[in-house]
């Protein structure tokens, strides 16, 4: 296809410079009855035409705008948000790391992000398409994105089903991770009331009851030596009797041995399926595909809700956060005290650069999807900065909220903040409820809270499983008045490829797609796409395109984005990459490094993205006629929509253009 396109550029005449304009911005084709061209000749995508009903099926459009920003704020707004952000600005410096955080939004989170959304809407197409017509040679680039989104939307499911369980208990008149009296329990469960009655007795708290000193030394064959060590048999060690055995908390107890069923399992031994989480991963990805199979307009109105329902949960917890017993402690390491030092860390600023990166969900394909269903003349540059802006915004309120009841934690538990923070998914299912669980009504908080994931969870996996699903019917377009059926068969194999993440040891798998799936393969992406539409497509085709689009770019901001586009984004973007080649460590859940053997699978799981770029590239080389360079130059297709359609219906004889006020005509070469 791409080369019968290429045969009508070589009777442009020399004058007409493909790379300075877009095509569509500078033709305008001109009809008669005597035009004939094969419909080989330019097979363009968009409308499609149902050849059984001769009608055409169009790509829907957003009902209305705000549709379009409430999917995107739904999409940016994620867990990370909830559980990464905090822990890093806690670590690298509290308000300190805010500077470098900023920077590196302005840097390159914003720059991509347009860049995402205007390429998007400017042809209508979702990435697995647009970048074959932006350069053949990277025709795999966009489906590398979407092999991102698939493999995280994997993992996203799990997570899922965790708050939905946890929902569940949520409503239980006595919280199942506030005590250890449960059948579940471990004998390492340890409860500060359970400690407190034993303490008064001079006892010590093991298995839910009260041992003697000597009783409790023995646990780890020991003999008592004073009221607080234990020693060996030929007393040359002491061990503090807090030090004697393992404890965990009431809430790590339920999260390990009644969700996961976790314990005594390695990556040799998976155990079992746990068919509660299954049954709720199940209900997730029915969730998805009822609200996704009805159409982009209809998911829409349903992101009203996922979308702003977060933030009225936020501002509440907001509230009730800042007026705990303790929360000025937590609010203290969170933000209140800077260490400006730690900018002179190079580790910091790269932190904050990735955190930035994937908290906007950049290079995953949804936002070029997202833009896609959008106006051709719709403002998107506004809706960037509105966008992750907000999203910012809302990661800084976030840390708030958690860390306020972190230190109402601490402060409970007469410890510092800095042993009760946490990153990860153990910040939300296991410091947080145990947090929750010491308030007053804990069930309300909790049911809040819960709910509060669970939306934030659905507002990032319809989009990102939108990408996916896009991209199969812009494919094969045939598909797309069954696209129904394509979210369906995308939710199932969501679903089957999630059974191996709710075995026992399932969290072990979860970590290894967590750690690897995007990984360093989505910065590598990130700076293909730079360069594909910078460098192929033409920074001055950009803002010709912005201008066809109606946007007005005044002049700062022209100045904003060629600096950012040419030198800041792709010079952050190549430090970031090189910082995370430096600082590799292996995966690895809690104290537990996965083998060998996994870390390669692991690293097999993040080249599959840069296989698809590699295999796109391949065949492009492979069908190519036209040498070498045109592999390297915009095709005729990466146009508007409208003018995709517009030649699909003058595919007859004769192609005429008009360029500089002159009338040009092509001659079709015979398929």
């Amino acid at each position: 296809m791409y080369s019968a396109h290429q045969s009508l550029l070589t009777s442009v005449p020399s004058r007409f410079n493909q790379d300075s304009l877009p095509l569509s911005h500078i033709l305008s084709y001109k009809t008669g009855p005597d035009m004939a061209v094969d419909k080989k000749v330019l097979n363009i995508s968009s409308p499609v035409e149902d050849k059984e009903t001769n009608n055409k099926v169009e790509r829907e459009n957003w009902k209305n705008p705000l549709q379009f920003i409430f999917y995107c704020l739904g999409y940016a707004v994620g867990f990370g948000n909830v559980w990464r952000f905090p822990y890093l600005c806690y670590k690298n410096g509290g308000a300190a790391f805010l500077i470098p955080y900023v920077t590196m939004l302005f840097m390159a989170g914003i720059p991509v992000f347009f860049m995402e959304l205007s390429i998007g809407q400017y042809v209508s197409l979702g990435p697995a398409v647009l970048f074959s017509k932006m350069a053949p040679i990277f025709s795999g680039l966009g489906w590398s994105m979407v092999a991102i989104a698939f493999f995280t939307s994997i993992f996203f499911n799990v997570i899922l089903a965790w708050s939905f369980f946890y929902l569940i208990f949520s409503f239980y008149p006595v919280l199942p991770w506030s005590h250890c009296d449960n059948d579940f329990n471990s004998p390492e469960c340890y409860h500060e009331e359970g400690a407190a009655l034993c303490r008064n007795q001079s006892l010590f708290f093991f298995s839910q009851s009260c041992l003697s000193l000597e009783d409790y030394c023995g646990l780890a064959d020991l003999l008592p030596f004073n009221e607080t060590h234990c020693s060996n048999s030929a007393n040359t060690s002491l061990t503090s009797t807090n030090r004697v055995v393992t404890k965990i908390s009431a809430s790590e107890d339920f999260f390990r041995n009644r969700m996961l069923l976790v314990s005594g399992t390695t990556w040799e031994e998976m155990g079992g399926m746990q068919w509660e989480l299954v049954g709720l991963m199940a209900l997730s990805c029915v969730i998805v595909s009822a609200c996704l199979s009805r159409g982009i307009r209809a998911t829409g109105n349903i992101v009203y809700f996922t979308a702003v329902f977060p933030y009225a949960v936020l501002i509440i917890l907001f509230i009730r956060g800042i007026t705990l017993e303790g929360a000025y402690k937590g609010l203290e390491f969170y933000i209140l005290k800077p260490n400006m030092t730690r900018l002179t860390e190079v580790e910091v600023w790269s932190e904050a650069a990735v955190q930035i990166f994937f908290s906007l969900g950049l290079c995953y394909g949804s936002l070029i999807t997202l833009s896609s269903y959008s106006k051709f003349t719709y403002n998107c540059m506004r809706d960037a900065f509105v966008v992750a802006l907000a999203n910012c915004s809302t990661s800084v309120c976030f840390g708030v909220v958690i860390f306020s009841v972190l230190g109402f934690l601490a402060s409970e538990m007469g410890v510092e903040v800095k042993e009760v923070a946490a990153s990860g998914s153990g910040l939300a299912f296991v410091v947080y409820p145990a947090a929750i669980s010491l308030m007053p009504f804990p069930q309300l908080w909790s049911v809040l809270f819960f709910l509060m994931l669970i939306t934030v969870g659905f507002g990032t996996q319809f989009s990102m499983v939108e990408a996916v699903t896009t991209a199969i019917v812009d494919q094969f377009e045939s598909l797309r008045k069954k696209k129904a059926v394509v979210v369906i068969g995308t939710c199932i194999c969501l679903f089957l490829m999630g059974l191996s993440m709710c075995l026992q040891g399932g969290i072990y798998m979860l970590e290894l797609y967590v750690f690897y799936s995007p990984g360093v393969a989505i910065l590598i992406i990130c700076i293909l796409q730079v360069i594909a539409v910078v460098g192929i497509f033409g920074f001055r085709n950009v803002f010709a395109a912005l201008e066809e689009m109606k946007m007005n770019v005044r002049l700062p901001l022209r100045i904003y984005w060629g600096v950012t586009w040419l030198c800041l984004t792709p010079a952050s973007l190549l430090l970031i990459t090189v910082v995370s080649f430096t600082d590799i460590v292996p995966a690895s859940w809690e104290e537990y490094v996965f083998p060998d053997t996994i870390q390669v699978l692991g690293w097999l799981l993040c080249c599959c993205p840069l296989a698809c770029v590699l295999v796109g590239a391949a065949y492009a080389v492979a069908t190519n006629k036209e040498g070498l360079l045109a592999l390297f130059k915009t095709t005729p297709e990466f146009c508007p929509a409208s003018q995709r359609g517009k030649l699909k219906e003058e595919m007859n004889g004769k192609f005429q253009y008009s360029c500089n006020n002159e009338v040009f005509t092509i001659q079709s070469e015979s398929p």
